[in-house]
């Protein structure tokens, strides 16, 4: 089922995991900002750097780096009938700004998936990720302030997309089965009862 999706939630509560999962049963891409990030980040490029300078302090990369690259790669061809995007939009600025990107094209997103998970769950879940992949930005300190940031910057799309009537909120916790067929099944039949 081609549709265009949205994939959010706070940090650590399995967005990317479930992404890539769930785009493969849609027959989408799944379009992850943060792996464009890390890439650019690994290779040391100019923008990995300017990345790096923000992510490495729990900080967001400023928007107007993130839509540009958003734009292009929407403009890819394997995009064009449908994609599930994780990590993008998560503030109001880009809510608008990914609403240009679509109107540019006459399109318009189908649905916005909230993957709900209470905050002291995300936080063990981020501990634990730390110690098994030795990863440095992970301290207990910049989990609480990235939770912080997504309750402050991206709790407030939810409002936008309820408003438009094509919210959806599912349980984000359980296994990495359990969440994905709770997923699946949820939004196929929301888009079955709000056909694209």
């Amino acid at each position: 089922m081609k549709a265009r999706v949205i994939l959010i939630g706070p940090p650590g509560a399995g967005k990317g995991t479930q992404a890539k999962m769930l785009a493969e049963k849609l027959d989408i891409p799944a379009i992850s900002t943060g792996e464009i990030f890390r890439s650019h980040i690994s290779r040391r490029t100019e923008l990995g750097v300017l990345a790096q300078s923000y992510i490495k302090n729990g900080n967001l990369v400023p928007d107007e780096v993130t839509d540009a690259l958003v734009r292009d790669r929407l403009g890819e061809a394997d995009a064009v009938a449908g994609f599930l995007l994780d990590g993008y939009p998560r503030n109001v600025h880009q809510v608008e700004a990914l609403d240009a990107i679509l109107s540019d094209s006459g399109l318009a997103l189908d649905a916005v998936v909230e993957l709900t998970v209470p905050d002291g769950d995300i936080m063990g879940r981020l501990l634990r990720r730390a110690g098994l992949e030795n990863r440095a930005d992970d301290t207990e300190e910049v989990i609480a302030h990235r939770i912080a940031l997504y309750h402050r910057e991206t709790e407030p799309l939810m409002s936008v997309y309820r408003e438009r009537g094509i919210l959806l909120n599912v349980d984000g916790r359980g296994t990495i089965a359990e969440v994905l067929t709770r997923l699946t099944e949820e939004l196929t039949d929301f888009l079955c009862k709000n056909p694209l």
